[in-house]
């Protein structure tokens, strides 16, 4: 049994181990791989781990060993899964192993909007304190989260957590998904999309990217946004058109916290980049280390229920 790791850094960039998974088999673990490496490192592999390293189907041709391969994520669209599924290669993914992370980053975003607290760090340590008068000052207005309203487009494990989170808040919070909900608690109210659009101060994205879904945010569902709301997307770069962000952003009618961007890491012209009002992080949201330990569990239990003939999280069977 042999088992290549192509891409482990950044789930583990040092701070976790990965016994578990050498307990298994044979394993050869490397930080990064180059698509001209993977088929001489995978030659001999039975089981494949991939976060972002593309799997084509030329690739896995190459592969006539390879039975398993696991995504060390929850998207699996670097796999070609048709040759994988027609030459019965069984696929695995890692669902739900930190929505709380993800949560905790939107609202580490939503404070950050509505405290300003790095602003009045900075001009605390530039001397602005010790020369005011009274014994405090403020650089731009504060705003409590009680009573806005909390927009929240898709209700999966993640979008259920951030809703949580409002009501905790004691915000208003409408959610919008495929489908109607029912038997909702009683802070949160499901509404048809443009309706969420319409009336949320804050909107945070946690629907999954699909044809119906890109570019949802663009030119038109931005105009229907309140002056001066607050767009959270912790899920797909895609589900943003950037260019009409940006351009929106541009004219001051409103904000825009991205932890997800179209393509990673983005290019240098990337209109976000230099767009006013928004406030970025390298796709971290699901980075705590309590979430990457999950991650790893749950990978590692995937491969021992494939190899006792009880799969788990199998996107291909």
């Amino acid at each position: 049994m042999k088992i290549v790791v192509l891409d482990g850094y950044t789930l583990n960039p040092g701070d976790l181990d990965w016994q578990a998974l050498q307990a298994i088999g044979e394993s050869e673990i490397y930080e990064h791989t180059l698509p001209s490496e993977v088929v001489a490192r995978c030659a001999e592999a039975q089981i494949v781990l991939t976060n972002k390293t593309v799997l084509t189907a030329h690739t896995l041709s190459h592969l006539p060993q390879l039975n398993y391969i696991g995504v060390l994520a929850t998207g699996t669209n670097v796999v070609d899964i048709q040759y994988a599924t027609e030459h019965g290669i069984c696929v695995t993914n890692i669902p739900a192993y930190g929505p709380d992370a993800v949560a905790q980053m939107v609202f580490a975003h939503v404070l950050h909007h509505y405290q300003q607290v790095a602003l009045h760090d900075q001009a605390v340590k530039s001397g602005q304190w010790v020369s005011q008068r009274d014994f405090c000052f403020t650089l731009s207005p504060l705003t409590s989260l009680k009573g806005l309203t909390l927009g929240v487009v898709g209700y999966g494990d993640i979008g259920q957590q951030v809703a949580n989170l409002g009501v905790a808040f004691g915000m208003r919070v409408l959610i919008t998904s495929g489908k109607p909900k029912a038997d909702l608690p009683g802070a949160i109210t499901w509404c048809e999309r443009d309706t969420l659009f319409q009336q949320a101060d804050i909107i945070s994205l946690h629907c999954p990217l699909n044809i119906a879904t890109k570019h949802m945010i663009n030119s038109n569902s931005l105009r229907l946004l309140k002056p001066g709301c607050l767009l959270v997307n912790t899920a797909r770069g895609d589900l943003i058109n950037e260019a009409d962000l940006a351009q929106w952003l541009n004219q001051h009618k409103g904000f825009a916290a991205v932890d997800v961007l179209s393509t990673e890491p983005p290019s240098p012209d990337n209109p976000l980049l230099s767009a006013i009002n928004i406030t970025l992080t390298p796709h971290i949201a699901w980075a705590t280390l309590q979430a990457r330990q999950n991650l790893l569990n749950i990978a590692v239990n995937n491969i021992k229920q494939f190899l006792q003939g009880d799969v788990v999280n199998c996107v291909n069977g």
